[in-house]
């Protein structure tokens, strides 16, 4: 064999072989692909799921998989054991937002859950342990959900559900909502149970869980001061818009573009 061919083959079996061996470097130092977030979205007390329609529609064209459960609106543990129920058949990250009474739901449901990556509070209540819905909405001046503004309807023995009344509806609830939309947000409205209003909350899951919070500074339900002190608390990165308590009707693209950060 000529020195020239020898020096060729040796050429080529050192390519080869580095090429073999150097495969599974590159592979290694490839970063997995992450996974697309499955986003859970929450509603509140007197609303129903449909009032995320235009946030999960956002969501669902930029290609998140998208989940809005109809809240019981039973009680805080009720309302969390169901919810923790549903994540548990999630495959993969979860990305959980909730509306109003849906943060007292989240904040119970998602501790103990590792899948659960993100929390973002919409206008939303963010307990701590002990706390009630009642006691933050009172916490600062402003709110104009009170009993003047609500009918109470027994049910069952002993259980009494609110709803807000239809001559303070759309001022107290939906203000930046167009007259005919707000009246079938009334029409439609979902009662809480008065024991969901005035149950304590458990262990936060935002305690360790890393938040994001959307205040609305014309909220009439939720003070926007309220809003800003349990995100400061838990360490939330907020952000304000002008908006009524429910921004993610009248504000969709706001809202979703924060879900959105949450989720990457």
């Amino acid at each position: 064999m000529t020195t020239t061919r020898r020096s060729l083959l040796a050429g080529s079996a050192a390519i080869t072989a580095g090429a073999v061996l150097g495969a599974p470097a590159a592979q290694a130092g490839t970063a997995p692909a992450r996974a697309t977030p499955t986003v859970v979205l929450v509603h509140g007390a007197f609303a129903d799921a449909g009032g995320w329609n235009g946030v999960a529609d956002r969501l669902l064209r930029a290609g998140y998989p998208v989940i809005a459960p109809a809240n019981p609106l039973r009680g805080v543990s009720a309302d969390a054991a169901y919810l923790a129920s549903l994540l548990a058949t999630i495959d993969g990250p979860v990305v959980l937002v909730g509306h109003s009474y849906g943060g007292m739901v989240i904040t119970n449901a998602a501790g103990g859950n590792p899948d659960v990556r993100a929390l973002v509070y919409v206008a939303a209540f963010a307990p701590d342990r002990g706390e009630s819905l009642i006691d933050l909405q009172n916490r600062y001046p402003g709110t104009r959900l009170t009993e003047a503004a609500l009918d109470f309807r027994p049910y069952g023995e002993g259980l009494v559900d609110a709803y807000i009344k239809r001559g303070a509806f759309p001022g107290v609830f939906a203000g930046d909502v167009p007259a005919t939309a707000a009246r079938l947000l009334w029409a439609g409205q979902r009662p809480a149970d008065l024991r969901a209003l005035g149950e304590p909350s458990a262990a936060p899951a935002w305690a360790g869980i890393p938040s994001w919070y959307l205040a609305a500074r014309d909220d009439q339900v939720l003070p926007v001061a309220a809003q800003r002190f349990m995100a400061g608390r838990a360490g939330a990165r907020i952000r304000e818009i002008g908006a009524s308590h429910v921004a993610m009707i009248s504000q969709p693209a706001a809202v979703t573009d924060l879900i959105k950060l949450a989720a990457c």
